[in-house]
């Protein structure tokens, strides 16, 4: 069996071929905002492109400094933000990515390799918890986008 996304490639260059680089620039830019707003949907939901939840975080002292007891919030809550995580097309490629200090946290996360989670500390093995992937409702997204793109 082929992979879904050199099927999907296969099946859209020859159209994508036919269309002038300006319509192929807004038709790239268009579907890539609506991947990256799937990717965040999904990082929301704390789930790995193949459907499966992200391992917890391992249990921490969550005491602050007063001895409240400190609420835990979402992982990756500010790494999905349009701020870190980009979005970019022209007329050759679509791509969703992380930028700058904030792409080697998230590549740290994504295959699960080992890194300090704070200076001076020891190294530590992060669970694998991958933020960018492609789903099959994303493979239909773009499919979806560029019909609508040619329908219009």
């Amino acid at each position: 069996m082929t992979d879904p996304l050199n099927a999907l490639e296969d099946w859209a260059a020859p159209i994508l071929r036919q269309l002038q680089p300006d319509a192929r620039n807004k038709l790239a830019h268009i579907l890539a905002q609506q991947l990256r707003r799937s990717q965040q949907q999904r990082i929301a939901r704390q789930r790995n492109p193949d459907g499966t939840p992200y391992i917890p975080r391992k249990p921490r002292d969550i005491r602050d400094k007063r001895g409240r007891i400190k609420r835990q919030a979402a992982m990756f809550s500010k790494l999905r933000t349009a701020r870190y995580l980009k979005a970019k097309g022209d007329d050759n490629a679509i791509s969703v990515g992380f930028t700058g200090r904030i792409a080697r946290i998230a590549r740290v996360h994504q295959y699960g390799l080992r890194d300090n989670a704070e200076r001076g500390a020891k190294d530590v093995k992060y669970a694998r918890r991958e933020q960018l992937g492609f789903t099959e409702r994303e493979m239909e997204l773009i499919r979806d986008g560029l019909i609508r793109h040619l329908g219009s």
